[in-house]
């Protein structure tokens, strides 16, 4: 009993991107600055969606749930930075760090639910376009949010508990900008095997299913996309879904090379500018792509903008 929920740690230190103190300005500037950027946009996007009657469909009640799920990430992550950077100590505490984790798993997993509920949002769009009002009634698209944010609370718990059930009492230096928990096990005096497989199970069963699902329906798009003869048709299904496969390869794609290169030939700095894409960059482009791209989006803008923002002349 004495070996267990013990830390002698009560902190850890995390030595972020660089140790260049000239460097770290410049960093926290351009922290800052995303991050305004990003909750500023999101904000306005969850605004648009919810205000626009033209936006009241399934793909932008998605949508402005990934804006929702984009806007927390950031928040998790940046702020923290921001002081650390700013204070010059970059520490956090032991509690803070396993929640920190915590909720960039909670995160992490529920967008790789929901982009997969997005994928086949847009197969029924694309495929089967008669039967779709039918299928994505308003009841229908809570389910999926639903179920991704239960799933996403469910992965979270379980790593949370895991890391709760090791101690720490030996070096608290992580070469990293956020407590990730491959860097947690290192750390760890305890035996960390089980937890190590806990967390490769997991993480292998929630990528490699919603990955899945990702690609049979955009398989299936593909293949109605074929028979479709006009090109009008075809040009139609492929902006249907073009914003979406953008964000999933960007989201997939540095995901994996964030974690599967680290565990073969990469170095953690590698591994550190690989977690930058995805943490703190892929929520501005996902909110470039869904709103510079979509023109219902830039419509909404431009309707809200006339109607609520400038002055009306009377």
């Amino acid at each position: 009993m004495a070996d267990r929920n013990v830390s002698v740690i009560t902190e850890f230190i995390l030595l972020g991107l660089t140790d260049n103190p000239e460097m770290n300005v410049v960093l926290s500037v351009l922290f800052l600055l995303i991050y305004l950027i990003t909750v500023l946009g999101n904000i306005w996007i969850i605004i648009i969606i919810l205000v626009s009657a033209q936006l009241h469909s399934p793909t932008y009640f998605f949508l402005s749930q990934l804006a929702f799920l984009d806007f927390c990430y950031s928040s998790v992550l940046i702020p923290k930075m921001l002081v650390n950077y700013t204070a010059g100590q970059k520490v956090i505490s032991y509690h803070g760090c396993l929640l920190q984790y915590s909720f960039v798993s909670l995160f992490l997993t529920t967008e790789c639910f929901l982009l997969a509920a997005m994928a086949c949002d847009r197969y029924l769009a694309v495929c089967r376009p008669l039967h779709y009002k039918g299928f994505m009634t308003p009841t229908c698209c809570i389910y999926p949010v639903t179920v991704s944010y239960l799933l996403g609370f469910a992965n979270s718990l379980t790593h949370l508990s895991s890391l709760l059930n090791l101690s720490f009492c030996g070096p608290n230096v992580i070469n990293h900008y956020f407590c990730d928990i491959p860097l947690l096990f290192q750390l760890s005096c305890s035996n960390t095997q089980r937890s190590k497989v806990l967390f490769t199970v997991l993480s292998g069963v929630t990528s490699v299913t919603t990955f899945l699902i990702v690609v049979s329906s955009y398989l299936g798009i593909l293949l109605t996309v074929v028979k479709i003869h006009s090109t009008r048709g075809r040009n139609k299904a492929i902006s249907t879904c073009a914003s979406h496969l953008m964000v999933v390869t960007l989201f997939y794609g540095t995901v994996i090379f964030t974690y599967l290169g680290t565990s073969s030939s990469y170095s953690q700095d590698s591994a550190k500018i690989l977690s930058v894409l995805y943490t703190l960059l892929l929520p501005i482009l996902n909110l470039l792509i869904y709103s510079v791209r979509n023109r219902e989006a830039k419509e909404a803008m431009k309707i809200i903008i006339k109607r609520k923002i400038l002055p009306q002349r009377t």
